[in-house]
């Protein structure tokens, strides 16, 4: 029993609604991989809030059709495809995917596609070894942070300054004043 055009029309448009929602999609040959094996991969995938979808090359074809983000997907579909969604932590999803290939060596990336752009499979690499989002936003606070320190130091150093010198011009004059009171005995 095949599926109804009620059926493809609902795969095309949830697989459009996940596209929308994405800033990278990954297209990988996942031939040879058994449902556990899947399943690990989406495991792995879901704290990044990637996607995995294993679907017909038609369906993502009419999918990314007149979609000019996600068009060029079209020289990737071919064979045994499943895509891989990216909604915003591209880095973390990557090394993710990245893992599992190198557990499992069955799958290979074919490449991906980012706001319009192909991506080969070393553009997709370089990506993965850009720091996550967390890690960017812990060094920005910690550039913050090391700033705001500074500024603080600073504007403390001004009084403190101010006083050492106060009492630098108060000892000297002692020392004018004790002086001339030996010099007049």
């Amino acid at each position: 029993m095949g599926r109804t055009l009620e059926n493809k029309k609902e795969i095309v448009a949830d697989l459009k609604a996940s596209l929308s929602k994405s800033t990278l999609t990954l297209v990988i040959d996942y031939q040879g991989l058994t449902v556990a094996q899947i399943t690990d991969l989406r495991k792995r995938l879901r704290p990044s809030g990637t996607v995995c979808k294993v679907t017909k090359n038609t369906f993502m074809g009419i999918a990314i059709d007149g979609d000019k983000n996600w068009e060029p997907l079209g020289e990737f579909l071919k064979g045994s495809s499943a895509f891989l969604l990216v909604p915003e932590d591209f880095s973390s999803a990557i090394k993710a995917y990245q893992e599992f290939q190198k557990a499992t060596k069955k799958t290979e990336l074919r490449g991906g596609v980012m706001e319009g752009r192909l991506l080969k499979e070393s553009d997709v690499k370089a990506l993965g070894d850009l720091p996550s989002k967390e890690q960017l936003m812990a060094q920005i606070a910690g550039a913050i942070n090391a700033l705001a320190t500074k500024v603080a130091v600073g504007v403390n150093e001004v009084p403190s300054s101010l006083a050492r010198a106060l009492q630098a011009v108060a000892d000297k004059d002692k020392d004018q004043g004790a002086s001339t009171e030996g010099a007049a005995e």
